[in-house]
């Protein structure tokens, strides 16, 4: 199969639409469903980052793709009970493989975006992350392959209409890419830059120490920002993203964003989030909007009198200012990444509230050394990689 037509392209009035190649078959396979335009730019976006997270980490990789950007990526380690509490999986008597661990860990990084995600799964899925992404609100799903079980099971999702595309693992694209705009073609060299542990050789901060583990972490956060829409900017902390700053014009907005999520993750782990009253009626999707409100500036919203009743047994205590702030104090172990040069020290002051103790940025600013000087401030350890990561 070369061609494969779309039932519309960004927009339903834009039509005609498909996928093909010129000379060669597709590389991909659709098992059930009928993708869209944009489903395939996050599928195959998907495929490559978790590809490389595989390679770079030998663990499977997964990832929650929303609007051509990762709500969130991550790689197959355990879940501890607070994650599983987090990640509303806690209920699943299932014992969960590592590509499965990868998929929770990357959907529960921001539940809020991955909602309607389309995932990506370095790995033939098997049933135990059939049966997780079963019971999420999700558009669709690529993998290498599926088992007979794992399909049967996302078969029935969304009375057979749930999106499976299988890929071809073995399928290599051309080293010149091109795309059209405005009737423009235009071309260039794919981005086929390999990210490993020697790309944070080049250490520019009095703390020189890298982990093995903080060096798997920065891998994530930059192979993750390969496929993110540029100016991006990725929190990782223990084989996850936890916090994805993506598309913004200004790099310490993207800092704020990527943070800001980094510490709402960090948030709903605290005992007074894990301890809220939900009814048992409340669906997963009520329970994650809740506490987005309840952790945020207005919690009110889901506070009040005429409020809280909907969502809760019996109204939850205000999460104070003064309790977050030392909630939020006791993250730590965080890796920072971003896909281009820190213009300012200020991107690192904000970073340092987040947890983060080891940053990889490509480098070249005129205002490096302040960047530097701020880093050994709070003992972190910097690394410069020299390489720009844009990606649109």
């Amino acid at each position: 199969m070369r061609e494969l037509e779309l039932k519309y392209g960004c927009n339903p009035n834009q039509k005609p639409s498909r996928i093909y190649m010129e000379n060669k078959e597709l590389p991909i396979k659709v098992i059930c469903g009928k993708p869209g335009y944009i489903n395939f730019l996050d599928a195959l976006n998907g495929w490559q980052l978790v590809s490389e997270l595989k390679r770079a980490t030998g663990l499977p990789a997964a990832t929650s793709f929303k609007h051509v950007s990762p709500a969130g990526a991550a790689v197959g380690l355990p879940l501890n009970e607070t994650e599983r509490k987090i990640y509303w999986v806690d209920d699943m008597d299932v014992e969960f493989s590592p590509l499965a661990n990868a998929y929770i860990r990357a959907r529960g990084a921001d539940r809020m975006s991955s909602f309607g995600d389309f995932i990506a799964l370095s790995d033939v899925c098997d049933k135990e992350t059939a049966f997780v992404i079963k019971r999420e609100v999700s558009d669709g799903v690529i993998a290498p392959g599926y088992t007979e079980e794992a399909l049967a099971v996302l078969s029935s999702k969304k009375n057979g209409n749930y999106n499976v595309i299988e890929i071809d693992a073995s399928y290599v694209p051309d080293s010149i890419e091109r795309k059209e705009v405005f009737g423009i073609t235009f071309e260039q060299g794919r981005n086929e830059l390999v990210i490993d542990e020697h790309f944070f050789e080049n250490i520019v901060t009095e703390k020189k120490e890298l982990s093995d583990s903080a060096k798997r972490d920065l891998s994530i956060a930059m192979i993750t920002l390969k496929y993110t829409q540029s100016n991006s900017v990725c929190y990782v902390k223990d084989g996850q993203a936890i916090g994805i700053g993506a598309g913004q014009q200004s790099r310490i907005h993207c800092t704020r964003l990527a943070g800001n999520k980094a510490d709402n993750w960090w948030l709903r782990q605290s005992p007074k989030v894990l301890s809220l009253p939900f009814r048992n009626d409340i669906r997963r999707a009520d329970r994650d909007n809740a506490i987005d409100l309840y952790i945020g500036e207005d919690y009110m919203d889901v506070l009040s009198d005429g409020a809280w009743e909907a969502v809760f047994t019996e109204k939850p205590e205000v999460f104070s200012a003064e309790e977050k702030k030392d909630w939020l104090a006791q993250n730590t172990g965080v890796a920072l990444g971003s896909d281009a040069f820190f213009p300012f020290g200020d991107n690192i002051e904000r970073a340092h509230r987040s947890g983060v103790t080891c940053v990889a940025q490509p480098g070249g600013s005129i205002r490096d050394d302040h960047v530097i000087e701020t880093c050994n401030k709070y003992g972190m350890t910097m690394a410069f990689t020299g390489i720009r990561l844009f990606h649109h």
